[in-house]
């Protein structure tokens, strides 16, 4: 399986355009700049590509020219970050702390997969056991659904890390989209620390 956090060329020419958190001179949106420039730079090497907006709890699904396939809410980490604690792919669910529980941002390779329930899910860093999947409803008191339907996205942080999608979106958008080709992943930081983990991609090689 392919490793996450891989770089490919352009890539530092995308991470300028994304403006500083709370910047006044980010009058322009953020999504749109940086999907512009993956598609300008052909960072996807002619995948698809979908990208992650944390601040309004948002998912975008593009073609590898930049065009919009899709939008919708979803649901996030309960926990603000843009970092994944090292080694938490491999702890229990029972033992990861509210603190803990973030969605990483960076560049990361798009992969379909199962998880332990044999459910078809996309893996967005499976070292870390993120991935994208359809909502799960099975407990009332989370009310998963209904924090979707809302306006605002500030009800939308309750998962442990993944990315909940609504099912119709799911099955209609993203499988389609990125079952047979595979694709690319951004997610934007929301923290300002969380331009260091684009920093820090700079210095990887193609293909590591």
């Amino acid at each position: 399986m392919t490793k996450t956090h891989t770089l490919l060329c352009g890539l530092a020419c995308t991470l300028a355009l994304i403006p500083a958190i709370g910047s006044a001179a980010a009058s322009a949106d953020p999504v749109q700049q940086l999907a512009d420039s993956v598609a300008q730079t052909r960072d996807t090497q002619g995948q698809p590509f979908a990208i992650i907006d944390k601040a309004r709890a948002r998912l975008f699904v593009f073609q590898p020219d930049g065009r919009v396939q899709g939008s919708s809410p979803v649901l996030l980490g309960s926990a603000r970050g843009d970092a994944s604690v090292p080694g938490i792919g491999q702890r229990k669910i029972a033992d990861i702390r509210p603190d803990e529980r973030t969605t990483p941002a960076g560049r990361f390779a798009i992969e379909p997969g199962r998880n332990a329930q044999g459910e078809d899910i996309f893996w967005i860093d499976y070292d870390a056991a993120v991935s994208m999947h359809r909502v799960r409803a099975t407990n009332p008191k989370e009310r998963r659904l209904e924090r979707l339907a809302t306006a605002t996205p500030a009800d939308n942080r309750i998962s442990y890390g993944c990315i909940n999608v609504p099912v119709a979106f799911f099955d209609t958008v993203v499988k389609l989209t990125f079952q047979a080709r595979r694709g690319v992943m951004y997610v934007l930081p929301e923290t300002p620390s969380g331009r260091d983990v684009f920093s820090a991609l700079k210095t990887n090689k193609p293909g590591s």
